[in-house]
């Protein structure tokens, strides 16, 4: 009876159609989790290029207010999870190393992305590192990542809007540019090294851990560059919190916990809507100005990003093997 019972089962879920709830219900709560989490991240880290860019601006020296923003944000990390879990923090052997690599991978570009903020306007910036998703998703597939029609649509549909956002004839300051694109690099780098290596792993333990190791290099470049120290204003202070604690904290949360679900891959496609929105701020804030083909430009930056958000269940998430 018991056999009988569980071949009818399994014959009438095969029956069921694809898009049935119950066929997809948990895949598809997982998928949509991981979209919402990456938008979320995406929306928080957005405010890093026009938010530092001001600090600069006022006056604040770019390793030490970098060194500040990681000091914090390692705290907090480290808070939560002596609050809510400390067994969390165990990782093994071959995890705590990967976490090592990725945190000082991400290191290296986020130290080149601070300096090139002493040259450029935090617009170009983001334009610039919103040339990311072709980078990782050529790492990926060097690894078998499957590249297809729509990822190629979704991404020329980037690549013009930030040509255009670019603005060809206007006049870009090249030491800064080599720092942004040597920085992007590093950000694809460590995205692609994520997804081969710590997809599998406690994503708090993995977010401490490369934060960590990214505190740790980040204050040693600053020591190596002198340890300058300009006391912050009222206002340099509220920076350093908003760097910290919302494009930070709150940012690499939904960053790491969103990748599990959706694949770098993926997430790297919302590239394009974290520079339209960093622009964005940069217009309301800093007073940065848009041309109307930069406008155009954003228009299919968001287009990209809409693309890339539908149809849930398309996904192709490869795990790393253990």
């Amino acid at each position: 009876m018991q056999s009988a019972s569980v071949k009818t089962g399994s014959a009438q879920s095969a029956q069921l159609p694809e898009n049935s709830p119950l066929h997809l219900s948990q895949p598809a709560r997982a998928v949509a989790l991981g979209w919402a989490l990456g938008l979320g991240s995406t929306v928080a880290f957005s405010f890093a290029p026009p938010v530092a860019r001001a600090a600069i601006l006022g006056g604040m020296d770019s390793n030490q207010l970098l060194m500040l923003r990681m000091v914090i944000a390692t705290t907090l990390f480290g808070l939560t999870i002596a609050v809510t879990a400390r067994g969390s923090l165990r990782l093994p052997r071959n995890g705590l190393q990967a976490a090592i690599v990725v945190g000082a991978i991400n290191a290296a570009g986020m130290i080149l992305f601070f300096l090139s903020l002493n040259y450029l306007e935090a617009s170009l910036g983001a334009m610039i590192i919103a040339l990311s998703p072709p980078i990782v998703l050529t790492l990926l597939a060097l690894r078998g990542e499957r590249l297809t029609r729509r990822h190629l649509v979704r991404l020329g549909l980037a690549l013009a809007g930030v040509y255009l956002l670019i603005s060809p004839s206007g006049e870009v300051n090249w030491t800064g540019a080599a720092l942004a694109l040597v920085a992007t690099f590093f950000f694809a780098l460590q995205m692609a090294v994520t997804q081969w290596t710590l997809v599998s792993y406690p994503v708090r333990a993995v977010v401490f851990y490369v934060t960590g190791t990214m505190t740790i290099f980040v204050t040693g470049w600053w020591l190596l560059q002198g340890a300058v120290w300009i006391p912050p204003s009222p206002l340099g202070w509220l920076q350093v919190l908003l760097l910290a604690v919302v494009s930070t904290y709150f940012a690499r949360l939904g960053y790491y916990a969103a990748i599990p679900r959706i694949g770098s891959g993926q997430l790297a496609l919302l590239g394009p809507l974290e520079t339209m929105l960093s622009v964005i701020w940069a217009v309301i804030f800093l007073h940065e100005r848009l041309a109307p083909w930069q406008v155009v430009g954003g228009v299919l930056i968001l287009a990209s990003a809409l693309l890339a958000v539908q149809r849930f269940g398309r996904v192709n998430l490869r795990l790393p093997r253990r």
